[in-house]
């Protein structure tokens, strides 16, 4: 008798915590579609189960808050419906904030068409650990306006962590992403500033990437300072055909195509393939039919960073990277320029024109090696001393 009475007080608390939950999601979701102008939405704390997308559209002046990072935890490792966690769009200064998203189906966090978007102190998770089926990015503003990045944190993503996508007027500071293919991405946006974080035990610490066939056509004015990029030498796990599949496992920065890019005041330790690459599209072997497109990189500098590594070959299995590994082995230099100019920038000697110049200069540590990726490596060799603009 009293094993039935056990199991039905059981059975009866599990199915009020199942109803308790699909009406703390039916509360939320209502309170963002009624949400007037300047409206707080308050989570509570406690870890909440969600089955479907919760969405926020056309709003303006919203505070979603909870009540700290590892305090309210919004778990969609049950959703059956939609293709984000949480979707902000087409709002104005929107405030996310003091709460954890695990295990979405999907992204974390997407915000799209946002003019002025907050992520501060939110953390964005994948519970079960790395894997490809795991969704594709934690905090996903892409084509918006004014965003700010302040104490994230993001675990797990199958592309990238924090990532920015065509967007204009960009912080990320002071958060941190591990076990993600990449840790911070900024992709085809324009004036982004990305300091005092900390990128560690991912496939690639942070990359800087224009890619062909998107909206917004070009980045740049990029600056990365103050960051902690190190022991980024996790096994790469994203799916193939996947852009950053062609990222490196052990590669601290990557700079893809971008122009106008400015590197200083970093730390680079231990990331075991390459400190910071400097690659042209060409070398991701994918065919270009945006003619609009330039896929080479120009206008870098990079200086006064500290580089170090252990004295071991590159992980990396990559087919560059084992090209490069093979003649360098355990002396692998600490920045790798694929050595592609593109002829709209350099002069008939193949000197680039003014404001144009990759500059690597007054960093501790530094070693680099130009690849000739486009004579297949037949003139690969260091050149330490080569790369100041002028010269």
């Amino acid at each position: 008798m009293f094993q039935k009475s056990s199991l039905f007080i059981a059975l009866l608390g599990l199915s009020m915590t199942v109803c308790a939950q699909k009406e703390f999601q039916k509360k939320v979701q209502s309170e963002m579609i009624l949400a007037e102008d300047g409206a707080l939405i308050e989570l509570p704390a406690g870890t909440f189960t969600l089955t479907n997308t919760l969405s926020l559209e056309g709003k303006k002046k919203i505070t979603i808050r909870g009540k700290g990072m590892d305090k309210t935890i919004l778990s969609f490792k049950e959703q059956t419906d939609g293709a984000e966690g949480i979707r902000v769009s087409d709002g104005v200064d929107i405030v996310l904030e003091g709460f954890t998203v695990q295990d979405a189906k999907g992204d974390a966090i997407k915000t799209m068409h946002v003019n002025g978007i907050v992520f501060k102190s939110v953390k964005t998770e994948w519970t079960g650990g790395p894997n490809p089926k795991n969704g594709g990015y934690g905090l996903y503003p892409v084509q918006c306006t004014n965003v700010t990045i302040d104490k994230c944190v993001a675990i797990g993503a199958s592309d990238a962590g924090i990532y920015v996508g065509q967007s204009q007027d960009i912080i990320v500071k002071n958060s941190v992403a591990h076990h993600n293919v990449a840790g911070i991405e900024i992709e085809n946006s324009i004036r982004a500033k990305v300091f005092d974080n900390e990128a560690y035990e991912n496939a690639g610490g942070l990359l800087v990437f224009d890619l062909p066939d998107l909206i917004q056509k070009k980045g740049g004015d990029v600056q990365v300072y103050h960051n902690h990029i190190h022991d980024n030498n996790f096994e790469n796990f994203a799916s193939k055909g996947n852009i950053v599949a062609n990222v490196p496992t052990g590669t601290g920065l990557l700079i893809l195509a971008t122009k106008g890019v400015e590197v200083y005041d970093n730390k680079f330790i231990n990331n075991q393939s390459v400190g910071a690459g400097i690659v042209s599209y060409y070398t991701m072997q994918k065919p270009i039919k945006d003619k609009q497109y330039d896929p080479v990189p120009s206008n870098i500098s990079i200086h006064d960073n500290v580089f170090e590594r252990k004295p071991t070959p590159p992980v990396s299995k990559d087919p560059i990277g084992m090209i490069v590994g093979r003649k360098y082995g355990a002396d692998m230099p600490n920045i790798l320029f694929d050595g592609i100019k593109s002829k709209k920038v350099i002069d008939a000697d193949g000197n680039y024109l003014p404001g144009n110049c990759i500059s690597i200069i007054n960093n501790k540590g530094q070693s680099i090696v130009i690849m000739d990726v486009e004579h297949m490596f037949k003139d690969m060799a260091r050149a330490d001393d080569l790369f100041k603009c002028g010269k």
